[in-house]
């Protein structure tokens, strides 16, 4: 029997989140980490290491957020156990140091677009981890997977037309799985019950981390403020702001309120923009092939989702969807 989309487990507080609230927060994920790619690019062709000004990026954020809550709420609200400091600094490691450090790296020699299209397969990997506990998914949602994987190693070969280089596209693939496994495993790491509260840490620790890996990768000593030229700056800001403050925080809140299978969707948005502004900004080459391995990768995902979203709509049939959002 075909198992049920799995449901993020509902934090306290969580029963408050409206079906339009979780769609705004779609809304953000879909479109703003769609550029984000793009100003990753500018920022590490302006001379910024990728470690270090991810890092600047997310620490400035968390000073930003942390200190937003302190005075809206007081100190007191900052204030987390042990145990939700540990899984906030997991999924911190997982999805910012190792999952978008990764991303950051393999942009000095992986066009933006191409990055978006290989990290669609974030939901690819969410399945597998879903078998790896027992679960047991659809004849379509195997077909989905086996068909976006295909997509994935076109795009990989695809890269050898464009500056990528296969260590770079290896490393963001790592990233990718790191990704997932920070998405599938944080509703169960006692995480801060406070969405906000927990991106916060989250991006301390994570930034954290970054500084210290950037300084095994001798970046410090490439760090050359003064060659830095404006675009840089504006898109390591637009970072800080908008990918950090507003699409990360709309990630996490989505971690705590929405199902998986459903969050997993901002994969299929994400591609189109990033290559759009690729091409319409920097002038990044797109290949057939790429378009091809892009179109292949969105298709396996559709598959998944539609496939996973089936025996949700089932049993809930005559009920009240769970949080009062529809997998649909």
């Amino acid at each position: 029997m075909a198992a049920s989309a799995p449901v993020v487990p509902a934090l306290p507080g969580a029963r408050s989140a409206s079906p339009a609230m979780i769609w705004s927060a779609l809304a953000v994920v879909y479109v703003v980490w769609g550029s984000t790619y793009l100003a990753i690019r500018i920022v590490v062709e302006a001379q910024i290491p990728p470690m270090l000004g991810m890092a600047a990026r997310f620490l400035a954020a968390a000073l930003l957020l942390g200190t937003f809550l302190a005075l809206r709420s007081g100190v007191r609200r900052l204030k987390v156990t042990r145990r939700e400091l540990l899984g906030a600094g997991v999924v911190g490691l997982l999805l910012l140091a190792f999952g978008n450090g990764a991303v950051a790296i393999a942009e000095q020699t992986v066009p933006s677009g191409l990055a978006a299209l290989l990290v669609a397969a974030v939901p690819l990997w969410l399945m597998l981890l879903r078998v790896g506990g027992g679960e047991r998914p659809r004849v379509l949602t195997w077909i989905g997977v086996l068909i976006g994987f295909a997509g994935a190693a076109l795009l990989s070969i695809s890269g050898g037309d464009t500056t990528a280089k296969p260590l770079s596209v290896a490393i963001l693939v790592l990233g990718t799985i790191s990704w997932a496994v920070g998405s599938r495993f944080s509703p169960r790491l006692g995480l801060p019950k406070d969405p906000l509260v927990a991106t916060t840490y989250e991006m301390a620790i994570g930034g954290t981390a970054m500084i210290a890996i950037g300084a095994l990768r001798g970046e410090p000593g490439r760090l050359r403020l003064d060659a830095v030229d404006t675009e840089g700056w504006l898109a390591l800001g637009y970072l800080v702001v908008f990918g950090s403050l507003l699409a990360y925080t709309a990630y996490s809140y989505l971690l705590a309120n929405a199902p998986i299978s459903l969050i997993g969707t901002y994969a299929y948005v994400n591609p189109a923009v990033a290559v759009l502004l690729g091409w319409l900004i920097l002038g990044e080459h797109v290949t057939t092939t790429i378009l091809l391995g892009g179109a292949v990768v969105v298709l396996g995902v559709a598959l998944v989702v539609t496939a996973e979203r089936r025996p949700t709509v089932a049993a809930t049939s005559g009920t009240a969807p769970a949080k009062g959002v529809s997998a649909e």
